[in-house]
């Protein structure tokens, strides 16, 4: 359990590429299949630590083995959203959710989203989870 008495969710079969999101992302196209692979992207850019598995049907970034982001596609729109999300500094207030512990983003073909803001929360909620495995 970590600092703030929330326990991290762990993926220990998560791997540096998993053949189940690959699979997952090529059932996934269209506008929002190429956005969810897009922000996928830029959660595995976060560093030589991430690794992802596909849990529940959506593909889920992890630090090591402690998850700190996911993608998701539904009819309209798709999500990215964070395990710890409710931790997270939103000054941009892309964050949505009401839950103790897990937020989202919810993005739509053809509206504007706050990219680099959007960018900044995947790399906080990156760095959050690397701060709370130590503190485990």
């Amino acid at each position: 359990m970590t600092a703030d008495g929330h326990r991290l969710m762990r993926f220990p079969s998560a791997v540096e590429r998993d053949p189940a999101v690959e699979r997952w992302m090529n059932g996934h196209l269209g506008d929002l299949g190429v956005m969810a692979q897009y922000w996928f992207e830029v959660m595995r850019g976060c560093g030589n630590d991430v690794r992802e598995v596909l849990n529940d049907g959506h593909p889920v970034a992890c630090v090591g083995d402690a998850a700190f982001a996911y993608v998701d596609v539904f009819t309209a729109h798709m999500n990215v959203g964070f395990f710890h999300g409710a931790a997270l500094a939103d000054p941009h207030g892309l964050l949505e959710g009401v839950g103790r512990v897990m937020r989202h983003v919810k993005l739509r073909p053809g509206v504007p989203v706050d990219a680099v803001a959007l960018e900044r929360l995947i790399a906080a909620a990156y760095a959050d989870v690397k701060k709370r495995i130590i503190s485990e």
